[in-house]
């Protein structure tokens, strides 16, 4: 069983996965950022690998992305990161990377030095299950795991597919648009749920737009996780970022607590 599956076969659990850029606002700022998520509540966190083009993502995290490339983050580097950060913490560590960087990179050889870093699965949005079938190979021979996404829109097809492919747990993209803190959550989210827990049994966390307690609470009372991204991309813009983020990570943890 892997670090991914434990986080849920805690009975009554709710996973909180929390998102950060390697290399935003600085290499240093990753490497204090990570280990505080998981003291502070979070049982999963993704890695973003900087891309010139990160098309499901919103103004925040694009943002997030550019400054991360001047940095000179490259995806070695976020590999190292990765390394440093797995000596540092025993959580499950995600890479969430668009294609175009693990195929340049080189798929088997990614996917070996992944295993090297500590790290334990892979998102990559822009990839579809239909056309994955040399990374999950090079996934599986390495003891990853590779989640896909499900969008409001998907079919139950789709639905069925994603589930027999993924590994660990699904992501389901709360709304069909890109990333962000919202208001509000989507009408129909509920339903949008059931209707996929109705089709496969392997664990949902929502994303895309999470950015409160509240909204956090009312995703856990349907889903097994909730994925939070562009506030806490935000909140390490901050000054004093890393009391910021701890504190909204604990108010997050609590209210999924009491779910």
């Amino acid at each position: 069983m892997s670090r991914i599956d434990d986080v849920f076969q805690k009975p009554e659990h709710k996973a909180l996965i929390g998102y950060v850029t390697v290399g935003y606002p600085s290499i240093k700022a990753t490497l204090e950022t990570v280990p505080l998520l998981a003291e502070s509540g979070c049982d999963i966190v993704e890695l973003g690998i900087p891309f010139s083009d990160p098309m499901a993502d919103g103004a925040t995290i694009q943002q997030a992305s550019h400054c991360a490339l001047q940095n000179g983050v490259t995806p070695q580097r976020c590999l190292e990161v990765a390394g440093e950060l797995r000596r540092r913490t025993d959580i499950p560590l995600l890479f969430m990377s668009y294609y175009n960087p693990i195929f340049s990179y080189g798929v088997e050889k990614f996917c070996q030095d992944c295993h090297k870093s500590g790290v334990d699965g892979l998102i990559v949005p822009d990839l579809l299950p239909e056309e994955g079938s040399s990374l999950e190979a090079a996934v599986k021979k390495n003891s990853l795991d590779i989640i896909y996404l499900l969008a409001p829109t998907s079919t139950d097809e789709r639905v069925r597919l994603v589930g027999e492919r993924s590994g660990g747990f699904i992501y389901l993209v709360s709304v069909a648009g890109i990333t962000g803190a919202r208001d509000r959550l989507p009408p129909g989210l509920d339903g949008l749920v059931s209707g996929v827990k109705a089709i496969t049994s392997k664990p949902l966390c929502v994303g895309f737009g999470i950015s409160s307690p509240q909204q956090a609470k009312q995703v856990a009372a349907v889903a097994e996780g909730v994925i939070i991204g562009s506030r806490i991309i935000q909140l390490m813009a901050a000054e004093d970022s890393l009391s910021a983020t701890a504190a909204f990570i604990k108010q997050i943890r609590q209210a999924l607590d009491k779910v």
